[in-house]
């Protein structure tokens, strides 16, 4: 693989004009399918197999109007003290506001009269409209919310307190802020990491250029493959992240060769063969990872895993031709100002290459060297007694209950839990398939069971074998308990009832992400582990990777665990609602993480290897791999742990947490991990760690990652061309 790079970073070096104008011609065309492409609705969200579905599909056959897995909003009118909604002038104000409602928009399925479904609280001090539309929450259009939010508006203009909760204001998360900070840093770090304008810009422009395409073309198909917005910022965030890593391996890598005194073209055919291989290697990890998001089979997760894993193919094919071409048009202004004089100085006194100073990764890895057990007991026990918190690890989907406290949506939420109980906040739905016998015993069974506040009398279709049955729990949508009664009611009542809703659908996808994990685990890293295999020509290397990475990922989630859920140093990071961890988090942060871990460990680890297969002592590899790959994989580490945290910031919960994660399962990995616990095992090792039995040797391919055989092809061509030098003269 190494000679093949070789030849193709050479080729893309001499043929520059055409490869970026290949580059650049793919990025308009993908930009003019974008431009032109339907505007595409929200992807359909379907979890196959769960009660919640079931139910869905059987109301949407039985109450084909319905809209039962449409988008609900609740308004909620709060009289003045000492006043009651029940006062003449406010029923008149929210009858004004369900007659607007019902007007409002062709979206809307239905609207509730609060004085006529008993959705006036006890002290008459509160009462809500339930607003059901057709469609779901994203599939909601602007004038549909705008005649919502209105409605509200001029309601609160009697003097009552109106607000509006439920998921028919939840928007996608606004994005840009974020990724424009990571942009920012990624900058600055780059400048600090290379001394040099253009070195720094190279990545940044490729990584951009290779998000633009992957979006564009996301945005231009969403529409044909049903792909939500979500798709593209997942390919946006991990396109940027693996774009600059990639790019900065291969710019490092040719700034070294550079500096050991080859022309720029033999530099840039050595670094695209050497850290090329590398990247092509850590980029099929990372697909490994994204591309397995399959096993859960939740259609949306799906596409958004095969979506992001074509960007980063797209980001691995940049790397490898489009940064040796734009190299060729850089020329020497890659190398920093003060790398070019010492460059020249070497030059003059007669030497090519200049001599490399032991650097703060030299330093650190002989400091390991000295005291490996030291280090890899701090780095173990460190990070263990981090994931500790995520042995109390509960699982969710945050509700409105997780919104700031500026937002209408949690001043609704904290409103229906004043007047009616926090349990109003999410009623569960229970669908009966039978006749009025059946859903009045369903009735009886339900109201005996613990944790149920109210029950509705059934709502039956016109045809009388379905019925409707709303429960509202004791407590708030997201808690344990509510949780339980959701399993109560299914363990009670037979198979003709089923339990649905929004809190009922959440309860559903929890549990079948729960029960993904370990088989997306397995499959993930047992994939990753073969491939690491190949890489190193080693059993115990992969393994190390594999046991490290699990390591950093939970500690990062006993982070989470520590801030979002038990609330310690929440007021730092802006949580003001302590709650269950996202459901969706541990394999969001298995797949995203293992990716870019696996980055650092292949561009590390393979330099420690190629410096040990030619010759160097198991220490000296060590050293070497440092050298060389230290500032590097800690410029990539920053900047990521950059582009993750600026969503920190985020109003929205489920991204803060997103960002918070990220972030930290980042650092801990590769700070503590790839740069203390591995090097400290490779030391303790020794020789062992580069052993494989002779007949998985046999079986293995050989890749040639390290670039032991394109050595031999160059140290035997310059041999043939000395000869004939000999024989000319």
């Amino acid at each position: 693989m190494a000679t093949f790079l070789y030849r193709l970073g050479r080729s893309a070096f001499r043929r520059r004009h055409l490869v970026a104008l290949i580059w650049v011609a793919l990025l308009a065309l993908a930009g003019v399918g974008a431009a032109s492409a339907p505007v595409a609705t929200s992807s359909s969200f379907s979890i196959p197999g769960t009660e919640a579905q079931k139910a869905f599909d059987l109301l949407e056959e039985r109450f084909p109007s319905a809209g039962a897995d449409g988008a609900t909003a609740r308004v909620v009118f709060k009289a003045p003290d000492g006043q009651k909604m029940t006062d003449p002038a406010h029923k008149a104000t929210v009858g004004k506001a369900v007659g607007e409602l019902r007007s409002g928009s062709d979206q809307v399925a239905n609207v509730t009269d609060p004085y006529t479904v008993q959705a006036v609280s006890r002290d008459g001090g509160t009462a809500y409209v339930q607003v059901s539309y057709k469609v779901n929450g994203m599939e909601l259009t602007d004038a549909t919310r705008e005649a919502l939010k209105e409605t509200g508006a001029e309601a609160r203009e009697s003097g009552l307190t109106v607000e509006i909760g439920g998921d028919a204001l939840q928007t996608v998360p606004e994005t840009g802020a974020g990724e424009i900070i990571g942009v920012i840093v990624a900058g600055i770090v780059l400048v600090i990491t290379f001394g040099s304008l253009v070195a720094a810009g190279l990545p940044l422009l490729t990584a951009i250029i290779g998000v633009g395409i992957g979006v564009s073309t996301i945005t231009a198909l969403a529409s044909v493959l049903d792909l939500g917005s979500t798709t593209s910022t997942l390919a946006m965030m991990i396109g940027l992240a693996v774009g600059i890593d990639y790019a900065l391996f291969i710019v490092s890598r040719y700034r070294a060769e550079l500096a050991e005194g080859r022309e720029r073209e033999e530099a840039a055919g050595r670094a695209v063969g050497t850290a090329g291989s590398a990247v092509v290697f850590a980029g099929l990890t990372v697909v490994i990872a994204l591309v397995g998001l399959a096993v859960v089979n939740i259609p949306m997760l799906t596409k958004m895993g095969f979506a992001a894993a074509g960007t980063v193919l797209i980001a691995v094919l940049i790397a490898l031709t489009l940064i040796p071409a734009l190299l060729g048009y850089a020329g020497k202004r890659v190398v920093g100002r003060k790398a070019r004089k010492a460059a020249e100085a070497a030059e003059a006194a007669g030497g090519g290459a200049v001599e490399a100073k032991p650097n703060m990764g030299t330093r650190w890895a002989r400091f390991v060297l000295r005291r490996p057990v030291a280090v890899l007991l701090v780095g173990v026990i460190g990070l263990g007694a981090i994931a500790v918190p995520a042995a109390s690890l509960e699982m969710g989907l945050p509700d409105d209950g997780a919104q700031p406290t500026s937002t209408t949506q949690r001043r609704a939420y904290d409103l229906l839990s004043d007047g009616f109980g926090p349990g109003s906040n999410g009623p569960l739905m229970v669908v009966v398939d039978g006749d009025k016998a059946a859903a009045d015993r369903t009735v009886t069974d339900i109201k005996g069971l613990d944790g149920v506040a109210a029950v509705t009398p059934p709502a039956p279709n016109k045809a009388g074998d379905t019925s409707i049955i709303t429960v509202v729990p004791k407590d708030r949508p997201s808690s344990v308990e509510t949780e339980n009664l959701v399993h109560s009611i299914r363990d009670t009542t037979g198979d003709d009832v089923l339990v649905t809703g929004a809190t009922a659908m959440n309860i559903d996808f929890s549990q079948k992400m729960n029960d993904a994990l370990l088989p997306y685990l397995a499959l993930v890293v047992g994939l990753a582990f073969l491939l690491l295999m190949v890489v190193f020509r080693s059993v115990l290397v992969p393994l190390k990777a594999a046991l490290g990475f699990l390591l950093s990922v939970v500690a990062a989630l006993g982070a989470v665990v520590a801030v979002f859920q038990w609330g310690w140093l929440g007021s730092l990071f802006g949580v003001e609602q302590t709650g269950p961890i996202m459901s969706m988090m541990p394999i969001f942060m298995v797949g995203v993480v293992f990716g870019l871990a696996m980055d650092y460990e292949v561009f590390l680890v393979t330099r420690m290897r190629e410096a040990y297969v030619h010759g160097e002592r198991p220490g000296e590899a060590i050293v070497t791999g440092f050298r060389h790959g230290a500032r590097v994989v800690t410029a990539a580490a920053v900047i990521m742990i950059a582009v993750f945290a600026g969503f920190i910031g985020s109003s929205e919960q489920m991204v803060k947490m997103i960002g918070f994660g990220l972030a930290v399962a980042v650092f801990f990995d590769a700070f503590v991990v790839r740069m203390a616990i591995v090097p400290a095992v490779l030391a303790l090792l020794g020789r062992r760690a580069w052993w494989l039995p002779r007949w998985l040797d046999r079986a293995l391919p050989n890749v040639d990652v390290e670039g032991e055989g394109l050595r031999k092809e160059l140290a035997a061509d310059a041999s043939e061309g000395g000869e004939r030098e000999l024989v000319r003269a």
